[in-house]
């Protein structure tokens, strides 16, 4: 038989309101520590360096108000993932713009999981997005005109053929994504030695605009000891038509470092390598006009500009 419950006293009806009152409030808390601070101002999104050009790497830093489990972000169609430094607090990641970016303000899109206080199995997103401006990185234009021979302009059926092959490899292996951050730290010049070339410039072999030179280049005679710019794992290590003999390093998350025009390969593929071990000695082998030392960055399909990574400050 049911009965109806006692009563409670005017007291006992205004404890259980101030109880009620409670638990909304902390609900109402709980929302906001969750949902507020990704629009807040109070989270520090930095980007070095200061000033963004494109073809540059970007070092992204992020201190967030709460306490998260990771972090996320997209940047000009890319998505890549922040490491953590427990030294500082904050999360970074490396990542970089093409050198065809149009100068302009760009968004970078944020995505962070935080664990709530109540539950340390549900993972709430957080969001936010900050904006940066990019300007031209003002790159020379059309050097003076070098000669190669011809097979590298006008090569015949059987040299096509193996242009096809070697831009096949590069397809397959060039535009991997490897999860884990293989670098640490500063990368490195691969040798000592004076700039010969910069990243950017239009390239005129026998007359004719061929490409854009996407890497850096030293004046190193044959045989010049080429070292890893960071740690990482060799990706290719082998003779490809315009490359030559070519070695490059996954050093994790979409960044590569490619050496060109090498005269041997010291490296096989599969290899664990750490900044500074010799990869190779240079040499002039592929389309190259000379001995020199060619290197590139490259990152998720990008080229970046070698020189400015190797001046950026990295945790």
């Amino acid at each position: 038989m049911w009965r109806q419950p006692p009563r409670l006293s005017r007291q006992g009806e205004a404890r259980r309101l101030k109880r009620c009152s409670a638990q909304l409030l902390a609900i109402c808390a709980l929302i906001a520590c969750t949902l507020l601070p990704a629009s807040a101002a109070n989270w520090t999104v930095q980007a070095q360096p200061t000033r963004l050009v494109n073809g540059g790497p970007v070092l992204f830093r992020v201190k967030p108000p709460v306490k998260i489990e990771s972090l996320t972000a997209a940047w000009l169609g890319h998505q890549f993932a922040f490491s953590y430094d427990a030294s500082t607090k904050t999360w970074f990641a490396l990542a970089g713009t093409n050198l065809d970016t149009t100068p302009g303000e760009y968004p970078l899109e944020l995505t962070a999981a935080s664990l709530t206080a109540a539950s340390r199995s549900s993972k709430i997103p957080l969001r936010l997005t900050r904006r940066f401006a990019v300007v031209d990185g003002k790159y020379p234009k059309i050097p003076g005109k070098l000669s190669v021979e011809g097979k590298f302009t006008q090569p015949d059926p059987e040299q096509q053929k193996q242009i096809e092959e070697a831009s096949q490899v590069k397809k397959d292996y060039l535009n991997r994504v490897t999860l884990e951050r293989e670098w640490s730290g500063q990368f490195a010049a691969p040798a000592e030695a004076e700039i010969s070339d910069v990243f950017g410039i239009q390239r005129v072999f026998n007359g004719k605009t061929q490409s854009t030179h996407y890497g850096l280049d030293f004046r190193v005679h044959t045989g010049t000891p080429v070292t890893a710019m960071n740690d990482g794992t060799v990706l290719l290590a082998r003779f490809l038509y315009y490359e030559g003999n070519f070695v490059a390093i996954d050093h994790g998350q979409g960044l590569l470092t490619l050496y060109l025009h090498l005269s041997e390969l010291k490296v096989k593929e599969g290899d664990p390598v750490k900044r500074g071990q010799v990869v190779g000695l240079s040499g002039g082998t592929g389309r190259a006009t000379g001995p020199h030392l060619d290197v590139r960055v490259r990152w998720q399909g990008i080229y970046l500009d070698p020189a400015r990574l190797l001046q950026l400050p990295l945790p």
